[in-house]
């Protein structure tokens, strides 16, 4: 066992795989499904780096990794382990992040996965990824968890948001740290730091005499011990009853949308002009027409009503009836006017592309979220829908945006499997 390389060294608990958990590999993504077809909670477990030099074997396949998912699955739960840029070198890290995102998206998508429980684990170097996550807290977040973190950006790295200055932010949000107490220096001392920090928002896991990677690295009762505590950590907070199945991430659009309607009844109007013609004809000055004359009209109705006019108020019929789509826009225009930041990105893909009447393109949730946090704390989110038209997963909107200043614009929006993944602003 010495001789392999540490990552290829055995999981310490000795979990196999077995018939009694699939494994699908979905891109980067592998995903572990426990027995049955019951729908219930997920972890994604999200390996470190960077990787040591000459790595022949990707995370997923380590055994380290395959053993927690592995040990997830047959505890009941959906688990995935993504392969992602950071174990190229922390000079990926952004990319990383926006990698991790997407398989979050993946994974709650899942017909296995109720949306609304998953949990985020993280091993040494992704530390830097889970202070966004910490940050931005999304509902479904039932927990993060850390293991033998890196939590400090080291010199010349793009920094991301620090786990030790939002720790305890969300005072309902679960976080486990398991610590080794023979950890390298550089990372101890960030570890304290969060300790200090997170106070009673952090559950603590100690492993005395554990190393850095304790759990493929020292075999022993401690080492087992504190790996099968984190799991029942884990299991237990993503333990609790599904939300009913009509649960929505956001509430429905409030009924102010009725502008909407109001500013659209113009283009009905037309076809609604077209019949009220023969309404001047007062019945009851003209009795003798009434009767008789009405017996051939089965031609009539054909001449006073060109097919243009019946095929306009189709059109119209069609592209303005209520779509799947269209509810997904409105729960976005919802969360919009509640400057509702992370209800707002939840309505979007992770890899979402956005572009901007002045030509700028906004792809992937993290720089939504940057674009837009400083409008949601600003209070700058208002917006007025005046006309919208549907088809397909397609919605098209014409608005009115007061963030600066009063701009009309078209919105072009295209919704796939429930997300937002283009939207294309024209003024």
């Amino acid at each position: 066992m010495t001789d392999l390389p540490a990552y290829l060294r055995p999981f310490v608990l000795g979990v196999l795989e077995g018939s009694d958990v699939r494994v699908d590999r979905l891109g980067e993504i592998d995903l572990y499904r426990p027995p049955g077809t019951a729908r219930g909670g997920a972890i994604l477990f999200v390996h470190g780096g960077p990787g040591p030099a000459g790595l022949e074997v990707m995370p997923r396949d380590w055994p380290v990794y395959k053993g927690y998912a592995t040990a997830a699955a047959r505890r009941g739960l959906v688990s995935a382990v993504v392969d992602h840029s950071l174990i190229h070198g922390l000079d990926r890290l952004v990319t990383a992040a926006d990698e991790v995102e997407a398989a979050v998206g993946v994974l709650r998508s899942d017909p296995r996965v109720d949306p609304d429980r998953v949990g985020l684990w993280f091993f040494s170097g992704a530390g830097l990824l889970a202070g966004e996550w910490l940050d931005s807290r999304p509902d479904w977040l039932r927990f993060v968890a850390l293991t033998y973190p890196l939590l400090a950006t080291p010199p010349g790295v793009d920094d991301l948001v620090t786990a030790a200055e939002v720790i305890g932010k969300h005072k309902d949000l679960p976080v486990l740290l398991t610590r080794v107490g023979l950890e390298r220096e550089e990372l101890a001392g960030p570890v304290a730091e969060f300790v200090s920090a997170g106070g009673a928002a952090l559950d603590i896991i100690d492993v005395p005499k554990g190393h850095h990677g304790f759990d493929m690295l020292d075999h022993t009762e401690e080492s087992r011990a504190a790996v099968t505590k984190a799991l029942d950590w884990a299991i237990a907070h993503l333990g609790e009853e599904p939300g009913t199945d009509g649960k929505l991430l956001v509430p429905p659009p409030a009924t102010k949308k009725t502008t909407t309607t109001r500013r659209t009844t113009s283009a009905p109007k037309a076809a609604v002009a077209v019949q009220e013609a023969p309404a001047p004809a007062e019945p009851a000055t003209q009795p003798p027409v009434t009767p008789a004359p009405v017996t051939p009209a089965p031609v009539v109705p054909a001449a006073p009503q060109p097919p243009l006019a019946g095929l306009g108020a189709a059109t119209v019929a069609a592209v303005t009836a209520d779509t799947p789509a269209a509810r997904v826009i409105g729960r976005e225009h919802a969360a919009y006017d509640a400057h509702d930041l992370e209800a707002f990105l939840a309505m979007y893909s992770p890899t979402a592309r956005i572009l901007l009447a002045d030509g700028t393109e906004l792809k992937g949730r993290r720089f939504l979220r940057e674009f837009y946090r400083p409008r949601f704390a600003a209070g700058r989110c208002k917006t007025e829908v005046v006309q919208r038209l549907m088809l397909g997963e397609w919605v098209v909107e014409h608005v009115i945006t007061y963030d600066d200043g009063e701009t009309p614009q078209l919105a072009l929006y295209r919704v796939v499997d429930g997300l937002i993944t283009d939207v294309e602003f024209r003024s």
